[in-house]
């Protein structure tokens, strides 16, 4: 590959779960500006059919997936039809996650009364709906060769950001699973197989509107705490990540594994004073 030409995809093929939310539009068209063919996995075939459809529109290639992170069998079908498709995998982006409303934890509520169901709900769906795709995607990578997993963690994994208790217990342990099997595959397969973690700061998404805007789109006290402690004094766009990923999925990055590299206007570096 020409050095000119190290931070493109041309020629990868990139597995992106989570592709029919907000974040994982952007990490879609990130990837597909990038040059890289992009198969969306995501529960909603409407949204997936329609982004795929405005990648090829562009000129791209793409593949829409139905998928639930946490169904190994549906998870082995969607290899099966990469592969069919594009004959190798190269990338795989865990941008599936979130939260869910019955697992916040809201100031009057009692702290020792916590919906645990709800709780577990949110830690599979963001540790194990990691973890689950790499068991997947991870031994066709090394079989065409090798490539980059990214996963997505969270500010909320370093410091303590209230109410949302199972989303950070989740995603901390995403940061120690990134860590961890870096090193793992690191040892076993050399540099073939890389992972390496994403962590953006607040970016309005379906999970967190409602706890970050008011209806008529002004901000709520929450959201005028994290403005205050930005220091860009703004929360992020969906298309600054986009630099970050393709940076990790790319060669530019062949020597970096089990970093979490924060997107997030200062955040998590600003004491507030």
């Amino acid at each position: 590959m020409n050095r000119n030409d190290i931070c493109r995809l041309d020629g990868k093929t990139i597995v992106i779960t989570g592709a029919t939310g907000i974040l994982g539009e952007a990490f879609v068209n990130g990837v597909a500006g990038a040059g890289g063919r992009v198969v969306l996995l995501g529960r909603n075939r409407d949204i997936a059919e329609a982004r795929a459809a405005e990648v090829r529109a562009s000129g791209g290639e793409a593949l829409a997936v139905v998928a639930d992170v946490l169904d190994r069998t549906a998870l082995d079908a969607a290899l099966a039809i990469t592969l069919d498709t594009f004959g190798r995998v190269d990338g795989l982006v865990n941008a599936a996650g979130g939260n869910v409303k019955e697992a916040v934890i809201m100031p009057d509520q009692d702290v020792f009364s916590a919906d645990m169901d709800a709780l577990r709900k949110v830690f599979d769906l963001n540790l194990f709906g990691s973890i689950l795709p790499v068991q997947v995607f991870g031994p066709a990578m090394l079989e065409t060769g090798g490539g980059s997993i990214v996963n997505i963690s969270s500010m909320a994994s370093a410091q303590a950001i209230t109410r949302v208790l199972g989303y950070s217990m989740a995603k901390a342990s995403i940061d120690n699973y990134t860590r961890w099997m870096s090193v793992e595959l690191a040892h076993r397969y050399g540099g073939k197989l890389r992972m390496n973690a994403v962590a953006p700061g607040f970016f309005i998404t379906h999970q967190n509107r409602a706890l970050l805007t008011n209806p008529d789109g002004s901000h709520t006290a929450r959201g005028e705490a994290v403005i205050r402690n930005t220091p860009y004094r703004r929360f992020g766009e969906p298309e600054e990540l986009i630099g970050a990923l393709v940076y990790l999925l790319s060669d530019a990055s062949a020597f970096v594994s089990g970093q979490v590299l924060g997107v997030d206007g200062g955040f998590s570096v600003f004491s507030g004073v």
